[in-house]
């Protein structure tokens, strides 16, 4: 009877645990979105979201799908980092890296 009761023990805490690293793993990828929400927040929607400049508008999911598709994602984090004719470098974001453009580029285009 002992080693049942181990088993259940053992079998309970693996059941804990890895409930425990679920919840910690989507309020991780919560609080990342909210991260991306308020970058674009702070530093892309003064245009992006009036389309001021000739800024694809936020949302406008046809034409952020085809300038991914027409530059590919990687040039278009380039273009960000180094900056456009009417988008100052690093699009109002100091503290962004390549990763944080690609997410607000995919946030931008749905």
């Amino acid at each position: 009877m002992s080693s049942i009761t181990t088993l259940f023990d053992r079998t309970q805490r693996v059941l804990i645990s890895g409930a425990a690293a679920l919840i910690l793993s989507s309020t991780m990828i919560t609080g990342a979105a909210a991260d991306i929400a308020a970058t674009y927040n702070n530093s892309c929607a003064a245009c992006h979201d009036s389309g001021a400049l000739n800024a694809i508008k936020k949302g406008d999911s046809a034409k952020w799908q085809q300038l991914i598709k027409q530059k590919s994602m990687p040039t278009l984090i380039n273009s960000v980092k180094s900056g456009m004719t009417q988008m100052p470098a690093g699009g109002l974001c100091d503290s962004c890296s390549d990763d944080d453009y690609r997410q607000l580029i995919e946030y931008m285009s749905k």
